[in-house]
C-alpha cells in the first residue's frame, strides 16, 4: 500500500520536480518581464527568464512523456505537459507576489517558496487528473525537503545565489 502511494505521488510529481529545477539549470538570460517594473517594483525579476521557463516546460515535458512510455499510458504524456506547465507558472506567480509584496529576489518566504510550483503543478494538472488525497499529502509533505536539499546543491554548485 505505501509503495503504491509512493509511486503515484512520484509519477504524478515528478515532471514538476524536473520542470522547477531544469527552468534554474538551463535558466538565464533574457528576463520574462522584459526588466519592467510596475509602481517602482519589478515585475518579476531577473530570476524569471524566457530560456529558464522554456527549458522547465520542455524538461518537464520530456519527463513525463518517458514516464508515459515507462508505465505505458499515454495519460502521463499530457499529464506531464499540464504539470510542468503549471510548476513553471506556479513559481512565477509566487515572485510576481514576492515582487508586488516587495521581497527582494532570493528574499525567503518560506512555504510559498517551497511549494508554489506544487501548487501550480497540481491546479493545472488536476484538469486531466487529481491525485488522490494521499499522494498530494505525501507530496506537501515531502516536497519542502527536497526543495531545501536541492536548493543547498544548487547554491554549491554555483547555480543559485542563495542555499533556500
Amino acid at each position: 500500500m505505501m509503495n503504491e502511494l509512493i509511486l503515484e505521488a512520484l509519477l504524478y510529481i515528478l515532471p514538476a520536480y524536473i520542470a522547477n529545477s531544469s527552468a534554474v539549470v538551463f535558466g538565464g538570460g533574457f528576463p520574462l518581464d522584459m526588466g519592467k517594473s510596475f509602481r517602482g517594483k519589478r515585475i518579476l525579476g531577473d530570476g524569471k527568464t524566457v530560456k529558464g521557463t522554456f527549458f522547465g516546460i520542455v524538461c518537464g515535458s520530456l519527463t513525463g512523456f518517458l514516464v508515459s512510455l515507462a508505465i505505458n499510458n499515454s495519460l502521463f504524456l499530457f499529464l506531464g505537459l499540464l504539470v510542468s506547465t503549471g510548476a513553471i507558472l506556479g513559481d512565477i506567480f509566487a515572485s510576481l507576489l514576492k515582487r508586488r509584496s516587495g521581497v527582494d529576489r532570493g528574499g525567503p518566504v518560506p512555504v510559498l517558496d517551497q511549494l508554489d510550483f506544487v501548487i501550480g503543478a497540481v491546479l493545472l494538472g488536476s484538469v486531466l487528473r487529481v491525485p488522490s488525497l494521499e499522494a498530494l499529502t505525501l507530496i506537501l509533505i515531502v516536497t519542502p525537503f527536497i526543495h531545501l536539499f536541492t536548493n543547498v546543491v544548487g547554491y554549491f554548485s554555483g547555480l543559485k545565489d542563495k542555499p533556500w
